[in-house]
């Protein structure tokens, strides 16, 4: 799931108690999206990157279901997986009545078997996860014919001790899964984060 504090440096995913920051995960503008400014840049980021057509969307490391509850908005329907009951307990409340499921479970290994998706989408998770280059074969396995991947990641933190996964190491790791890889610039658009933000923030869309 998202991993930011408030003073916009991710905590370390495998070191934060998530059940404990469900609570008060959605108190910043891009996790709870409550500002409708930031909220409608987050929905009209989605109409870009995720098929015109009505789909299946898999978001791994989905949180309290911000972009679930977007995407599902927009005609798609959603299977959320994500490790911490509580933060799927206030997904499932967000999302009431939409098309949308939500799984207890690991981002890097989600338990949906044989199901295949036309989209994987996935904010600020892979930094945290071991092995990236496995783990996005495996997302990419998790996908249809003609699908994609949506993977919205940065870099947040001072130099020296900066935290995350340039665009530069992602597009690479993609490059040998991947015919068509899209990279678009997130940092300089202050609507999707409640403030301007300085360090290096980005999305990418991928098509095995």
């Amino acid at each position: 799931m998202t991993s930011h504090h408030g003073d916009g440096a991710p905590a370390p995913g495998a070191d934060v108690d998530w059940d404990a920051e469900s609570a008060s995960f959605d108190d910043e503008p891009d996790h709870g999206l409550r500002d409708p400014a930031v909220r409608a840049a987050w929905a009209d980021r989605l109409r870009r990157w995720l098929p015109a057509t009505c789909c299946e969307v898999l978001d791994l490391g989905c949180g309290t279901g911000s972009l679930a509850l977007l995407a599902s908005e927009q005609g798609h329907g959603v299977t959320g997986v994500d490790r911490s009951r509580r933060m799927l307990d206030l997904a499932r409340a967000k999302t009431a009545g939409r098309d949308t499921v939500f799984l207890p479970g690991d981002a890097a290994a989600p338990p949906v078997g044989d199901r295949r998706f036309d989209v994987v989408l996935v904010r600020h998770v892979l930094w945290t996860l071991p092995e990236p280059a496995r783990v996005l074969r495996h997302w990419c396995g998790l996908l249809r014919p003609g699908g994609r991947l949506v993977l919205v990641e940065g870099v947040w933190g001072t130099e020296g001790e900066a935290v995350g996964i340039s665009a530069d190491r992602l597009t690479g790791l993609l490059a040998p899964l991947a015919r068509d890889v899209r990279l678009e610039r997130l940092s300089d658009d202050p609507s999707l984060w409640g403030r301007e933000v300085g360090d290096e923030r980005y999305a990418v869309v991928a098509r095995p």
